[in-house]
């Protein structure tokens, strides 16, 4: 690979000096490696670790070292308001979120042990669980009975557990994706991190050998690919759940993240940018999933009560995405989505420029996109009129670069 290859590589680390080497199996790794962390993270220092002037050994066992340092527990466990701990009071928090959420009258988890599911809290075992097996956990994606619905977890193939949620009913599709989205993350963290303990002996075992070595690399980073998706679905499904409890008669969250990634499509915006800027229009509302559905269905008629958690929800989404690590980059263009380019907004004040650029663009597609929406107490504006009134308050409410951008993408 040539310097001028180098620089035009797939790869982050493929276009470092230090990993130009003739092993495709390394140069696979050093794409891989590049997928799946963040360009910050990235170094000269990080990149010598794992390069060839070590020899196969020692690159390996440095490698391995690497991802467990960014995939250990405090990187990927810190999920759902769940905080470091104690492991049951990592599921129960688990379980109360998942409650808050949706709206349901319990949940449990249970994690497999000696193949049979054992409660993570103090919850007596039951007939119905008891005839839960294995198998089930394997060849199902949801277990139904009564008001209980069982969701497995589950890393790869291998069940290490299941979710039990005690509905007050049927529960709405796009809850119970959800809550398979949480399952299929958390089945694979928990995977991930007893692989990661699997590694840790292995490196402090002196006989290991390479080939045993690279099998864990395998294993690691395959796992690693699986908890990237997982975390994809995770947003969408929390992103559809919010609608849901607003009384959206559509999409409006992805509505609003595709009309923001228009709008920088039209501003020039990089690729990354764009795709954070994305990430925060799916869960710019991310607030109003823990608050009672019953709120968005009252007409427009709230108590003072109802109206301060209405007001309050970006604060309680931001709490939230402080807590979903891989979300936190999202967190600045969520918190000032509603400052004024005045400067009269919330919650800082911040003027014009000062406004995070992907505010601005959140801001702008959200309006838009509520405005031609229908909701429960009102129609859907048409676009002209929604564009006439967005207009009328550039330079007021609105960016109006942004604004311009926005008029390019719907007409």
């Amino acid at each position: 690979m040539d310097k001028e290859e180098k620089k035009t590589g797939v790869s982050l680390f493929g276009q470092n000096e230090s990993l130009a080497g003739s092993d495709p199996i390394e140069e696979m790794f050093a794409l891989n490696l590049g997928d799946f962390i963040s360009e910050t993270l990235i170094s000269e220092d990080l990149a010598k670790k794992i390069s060839i002037t070590a020899n196969k050994k020692e690159r390996l066992q440095n490698q391995l070292l690497e991802l467990i340092d960014i995939y250990s527990s405090k990187n990927t466990l810190c999920v759902l308001n769940f905080t470091q701990g104690e492991e049951q009071a990592i599921y129960t928090s688990i379980g109360k979120t998942i409650v808050d959420m949706i709206e349901v009258e319990n949940c449990t988890i249970y994690l497999v042990k000696d193949d049979k599911l054992v409660p993570t809290n103090s919850t007596p075992e039951t007939e119905r669980v008891k005839n839960i097996t294995i198998a089930d956990l394997i060849y199902n994606d949801t277990i139904e009975r009564d008001n209980i619905l069982n969701i497995p977890m589950r890393g790869g193939a291998v069940p290490v557990g299941m979710i039990e949620v005690e509905t007050k009913g049927e529960l709405e599709e796009d809850f119970v994706e959800l809550v398979i989205s949480i399952a299929n993350l958390l089945g694979t963290t928990i995977t991930l991190q007893n692989e990661i303990e699997n590694v840790n002996q292995l490196l402090a075992t002196p006989e290991t050998t390479e080939i045993e070595l690279k099998q864990s690399r395998a294993e690691l980073t395959a796992l690693i690919g699986d908890l990237c998706d997982f975390q994809q679905n995770f947003v969408e499904a929390l992103a559809s759940a919010v609608d849901r409890k607003g009384q959206y008669t559509v999409s409006h969250s992805r509505n609003t993240a595709k009309l923001a990634r228009s709008i920088c499509k039209n501003l020039g915006l990089n690729e990354k940018t764009t795709d954070l800027i994305y990430y925060a229009g799916l869960l710019q509302n991310i607030g109003k999933i823990i608050l009672p559905e019953r709120i968005f269905a009252t007409n427009g008629k709230l108590t003072p009560d109802e109206l301060q958690k209405i007001q309050n929800h970006s604060n309680i989404g931001v709490n939230l995405l402080m807590n979903i690590n891989f979300l936190s980059e999202v967190v600045p263009y969520i918190t000032y989505q509603t400052e004024r380019v005045d400067g009269s907004g919330k919650p800082e004040g911040l003027k014009g420029q000062s406004i995070p650029l992907g505010s601005r663009i959140i801001a702008v597609a959200d309006a838009y996109s509520a405005m031609t929406s229908d909701r429960p107490y009102r129609k859907a504006m048409t676009s002209d009129r929604a564009l006439e009134i967005i207009t009328s308050e550039v330079n007021k409410k609105w960016d109006a670069d942004v604004v311009g951008a926005l008029t390019k993408s719907v007409n």
